[in-house]
């Protein structure tokens, strides 16, 4: 019998409710809007902005764009015990996230109302939406494999934790979950990355796993390894009832072909979600679309900037409701985890406004607009995936930023690349990422034209493991910690050059 068929009747609400999406989008982000008012209003950040004299969306803007820098000294206050401060009550958690912040790790708080309606609410729905798209699938005859983070003591305050927001998730999951997920806890938990790769292999590769969840780079050195252990280049006869990798954190396109190659299985599917330190906020609902439905019923309001007003003083934000397709937004969020206004850093552009369905494109200070080009990180990746297909090649991991002028005042892009298989031509692979990117992107094929401002770009291959090096270097393994893919600035580009011996 299969008994995923039965535990799937289960899911069958919420697939009903996200079905909802494509008609009543904005009533259901009108009703998150008014419960996230109504339950802060009597905060101390609540008291300040007047939330209960807030009756419309207009009146909410009088409250201030936030970036990490602003919200920093309450979040600091709340780590050290203060309760109402951005949200009710007294919050214990904090997801530590290095982000793109002046600091060297941002704290997100994590309220027990964001835990339970955003965070797993999007693990659920995960679930919810694959067994809605495989229906034949046995996904519960077998055990999860999830990857997870580390904690530790917060100020040493006894029950404040900080850590990955993978491992307060699974320090704080429902104990049902712990008998359907593998590695044990104490190994999901250990900080050591390394360590942690090691004992995971050990202690799940004789076990029955359906799927997978993680960042597809970290989960490759995993499976990896696992590979490795048992002798064989197919991971399908280490877990032969392995059906679904629910992957998020970086993008997927550099390492598709790497887990098609090592998972030879017809039954294989690839599920991207988006969540994140502050929330969970996309889940792939069309295995043939790349694009994610925005999740609008969690604990979470969303705002967006058009990307052309980012650097101005008072930019204009619109709603969900007014976002325009194909255009690039940087995304802002108000949650129940006492968010407000927050600008997470992230940029999208929608595909489909019934139900509201989007990609990621980059980041607010992750791309190269040197010379005018504007080259997002989706470019970047629609690019190497035609250089690769080209070629023959595959990506580890890469990095790319400007080179402002060298001895004969020539500018270029320097992009520094780790193939876990080279290209038959270096030279091919140059000239067919060029092209490819002045194909996609308009600004950038203005200024590369003629050569006038813009020299062809520059490859430098990488050794193995510079990227994992530097990352270690920096003490920043594991899957919260993402390598820099587009830069303005040479600053992250020059520390990986230097160790590229």
């Amino acid at each position: 019998m299969n008994s995923t068929k039965l535990i799937s009747t289960l899911f069958k609400p919420r697939q009903a409710a996200t079905a909802l999406y494509a008609t009543q989008a904005e009533a259901i982000q009108a009703k998150v809007f008014k419960r996230l008012i109504k339950d802060a209003a009597n905060t101390e950040w609540g008291l300040e902005y007047s939330y209960k004299d807030i009756k419309s969306y207009q009146d909410y803007q009088r409250v201030p764009l936030q970036t990490y820098e602003e919200i920093k000294p309450y979040v600091e206050r709340m780590r050290r015990g203060e309760k109402n401060v951005l949200w009710p009550g007294e919050v214990i958690w904090f997801a530590k996230s290095s982000g793109t912040t002046n600091d060297k790790s941002k704290f997100i708080p994590v309220s027990k109302e964001g835990l339970h309606d955003i965070h797993y609410a999007g693990g659920m729905d995960a679930v919810a939406l694959y067994l809605q798209q495989n229906p034949d699938s046995r996904f519960f005859s077998g055990k999860g494999l999830i990857l997870g983070g580390s904690h530790a003591s917060n100020y040493n305050l006894k029950r404040s934790l900080v850590g990955d927001l993978s491992a307060i998730l699974i320090e704080n999951v429902n104990p049902l979950v712990n008998l359907i997920r593998v590695p044990e806890k104490k190994i999901a938990l250990l900080s050591d990355f390394e360590e942690k790769v090691e004992k995971i292999a050990r202690s799940t590769m004789n076990k029955n796993v359906t799927n997978l969840s993680g960042v597809p780079s970290w989960m490759l050195a995993v499976v990896r390894h696992i590979m490795e252990i048992k002798g064989t280049d197919n991971l399908a006869e280490v877990w032969p009832n392995l059906e679904v990798f629910f992957h998020g954190g970086v993008a997927f396109t550099p390492y598709r072909e790497q887990y098609k190659q090592i998972i030879r299985s017809d039954k294989m599917h690839y599920m991207e979600t988006y969540n994140a330190s502050e929330g969970f906020f996309g889940l792939q609902n069309d295995f043939d679309d790349p694009a994610m439905m925005l999740m609008i019923d969690y604990g979470v309001f969303y705002e967006f900037i058009p990307m052309e007003e980012i650097e101005n003083e008072n930019p204009h934000i619109i709603p969900l409701a007014d976002v325009e397709l194909n255009k690039n937004y940087a995304m802002v969020i108000s949650t129940s985890c006492g968010l407000w206004r927050y600008m997470i850093g992230d940029t999208v552009k929608f595909t489909s406004k019934y139900p509201y369905k989007f990609v990621i494109t980059g980041r607010t200070k992750h791309f190269i607009n040197a010379f005018g080009e504007e080259l997002m990180v989706d470019n970047a990746e629609q690019g190497l995936a035609k250089a690769c297909a080209a070629t023959g090649a595959q990506i580890t991991d890469y990095s790319a930023a400007p080179v402002f002028m060298d001895a004969n005042a020539k500018c270029r892009h320097q992009w520094l690349i780790e193939f876990a298989v080279k290209p038959d031509s270096l030279e091919k692979f140059s000239k067919v990422l060029d092209t490819s990117l002045q194909e996609i992107n308009s600004d950038y094929e203005a200024k590369r034209h003629k050569n006038l401002t813009l020299q062809p770009l520059e490859i430098i291959v990488a050794r193995p493991n510079l990227f994992h090096d530097w990352l270690k270097e920096k003490g920043k393994l594991g899957g919260q910690h993402k390598v820099p893919r587009l830069s303005n600035t040479r600053e992250y580009i020059e520390e990986m050059l230097s160790l590229n011996k």
